[in-house]
């Protein structure tokens, strides 16, 4: 089951302050240093997946919080981030399940695809894009971690 919840939500920030551990980590292959998460937090907000220029989806399994994804409203298209499930819940299905719920959420607001760019070590998300027909596309996105951009069409 997903909702959509303001990025502010304290489940919300709980789920996006992991996703962003994660991405620290693994970016520099190392324990995050005192201060890191938080200043990639602030260089990279999530406060724009809310009405009206985004969303965010908490999934849950059961009675646990299991993970997130985001999008932002772009003219005619739909920009996924955030994505991220819980290590304990894995292997389950649950990135496929917040992939169909963004798509669902994106046709119903209009939008004809949905792009998104990811970087070089993140394999497995790379891995859940191109089984869910994602196709890697030219950079539409310059971001300072942007390595690999995709695209699915909705239509």
């Amino acid at each position: 089951m997903t909702t959509a919840v303001r990025p502010d939500q304290p489940d919300a920030v709980s789920l996006l302050r992991e996703y962003m551990t994660e991405m620290v980590v693994r970016y520099h292959r190392r324990p995050a240093l005192p201060g890191e998460v938080d200043a990639a937090l602030a260089e990279l907000p999530s406060d724009d997946l809310t009405a009206p220029s985004g969303l965010l989806l908490l999934a849950h399994h059961g009675d646990a919080l299991a993970g997130c994804a985001g999008l932002r409203w772009q003219p005619g298209w739909a920009e996924l981030t955030r994505v991220f499930v819980r290590p304990e819940h894995r292997g389950a299905g649950g990135g496929s399940a917040l992939l169909a719920a963004v798509e669902e959420r994106a046709r119903a607001a209009g939008a004809d695809r949905i792009r998104l760019d990811t970087r070089n070590d993140l394999v497995e998300a790379r891995a859940l894009y191109a089984r869910h027909d994602y196709l890697e596309i030219p950079a539409y996105s310059q971001g300072p971690y942007a390595e690999h951009w995709f695209e699915k069409r909705l239509r």
